[in-house]
């Protein structure tokens, strides 16, 4: 019994001591403006509110958010108002929080609304993100290279950025070599030759022979077979002297590897009509860079992609693959031009450009694509 009195005497001490200090917390909000009291309310409200959503934390953070509504709310109270006020926080950081508020709007207000260049025309971009679709294998330059052929100039940048905003990423730039650069200045005279192996369905290992010019980048598909003879390499080499005698062509110099299968009768029917046969060093296959990196773009888009079934389908493949890499595949290594056909002129009205109806053309059943404006 004694126990639940004292017990008793201090709840009363307690809630006499409550009523004490809030009668006295009333007398000094007594005094204030409703404006003030109004302003303390929302300030408590909301850090309650902070408190509540971050219950367990020992350190309480304020989101961008909380900071500009307790800036907004209490930077017109005088400091000592500032002083008084029940906050977590230290009024000269309310103070800073209102100086940054400022600094940022004032930045906003102040930037271009459209920097830079005018935004590229949607048609345009909806082009670009086509083209990518329909060739996955395709980097920027080759997407550039195929807008100047439908007469869309665009710079190759703009193409990049295209799409690294719709999340593709582009093929990286290769940069220049040395030696790239001198078989740049000798281009008007060089040829260079190479051997292609592939595989039909039925196991039969196929040879392709294929030479390609510097210059112009106009490639020549001399033929294929399951046996490269020595006979039948020799015959290739006298329809290729025949071919460029045709064509009047400047080359003076063929670039090949030391393959095996190049008999002497190879080099001596090119010796007849004045060109020198130049042997790339062992091993170094940069020496004949531009038939390589044919080799490699034939193979990524047309022989990896292709089942070959015999000798005659594979003829039929690379005749359409020749036709198409000649007449309509743009080169970056020649400004994007092709070996045979210019491009046009650039697309200079501004409603043309708005209206773009582009058809494309498929070749081996939709493995090769070529676009063009509709008629």
């Amino acid at each position: 019994m004694p126990v639940t009195t004292r017990g008793c005497e201090l709840v009363l001490l307690r809630l006499a001591y409550l009523g004490v200090t809030n009668m006295v917390a009333l007398l000094r909000l007594l005094p204030r403006s409703d404006h003030d009291k109004d302003t303390e309310i929302l300030v408590l409200r909301h850090q309650l509110a902070v408190l509540q959503r971050q219950l367990g934390d020992q350190r309480i953070r304020f989101l961008p958010t909380d900071r500009a509504l307790l800036a907004a709310l209490l930077h017109r109270l005088p400091r000592p108002s500032l002083r008084r006020l029940r906050l977590l926080i230290h009024p000269d950081t309310v103070l800073r929080w209102h100086r940054d508020l400022l600094a940022r709007r004032h930045a906003a207000m102040s930037r271009h609304r459209r920097p830079g260049r005018p935004r590229t025309l949607r048609s345009i971009r909806v082009l670009v993100l086509r083209l990518a679709r329909d060739n996955d294998s395709w980097g920027y330059r080759r997407l550039h290279g195929e807008l100047l052929t439908l007469g869309v100039k665009v710079a190759a940048s703009t193409v990049w950025q295209i799409l690294r905003e719709a999340g593709i990423d582009p093929a990286p730039d290769r940069t220049s070599t040395t030696w790239a650069a001198f078989l740049r200045s000798q281009a008007h005279a060089l040829l260079a030759a190479d051997f292609i192996e592939t595989v039909t369905l039925t196991g039969t290992r196929m040879y392709i022979l294929a030479v390609i010019e510097h210059g112009t980048r106009r490639i020549r598909i001399l033929g294929a077979t399951a046996h490269p003879t020595a006979a039948w390499v020799a015959q290739a080499a006298r329809n290729l002297a025949m071919d460029l005698h045709d064509a009047a062509s400047t080359a003076r110099f063929l670039i090949r590897d030391r393959d095996g299968k190049y008999p002497a009768a190879f080099d001596t029917v090119l010796a007849d009509i004045g060109m020198t046969v130049v042997r790339s060093g062992i091993q170094i296959p940069r020496m004949n860079a531009i038939m390589e990196r044919w080799v490699r773009t034939c193979r990524r888009e047309l022989l990896d992609r292709t089942l070959i079934h015999n000798q005659r389908h594979l003829l039929h493949a690379l005749r359409e693959y020749e036709t198409f890499y000649n007449t309509h595949r743009p080169h970056q290594g020649i400004a994007n031009a092709r070996p045979l056909a210019p491009l046009p002129e650039s697309i200079t009205n501004p409603d043309q450009l708005a209206q773009l109806h582009i058809h494309r053309r498929d070749r081996l059943g939709g493995l090769l694509h070529e676009y063009e404006h509709a008629a």
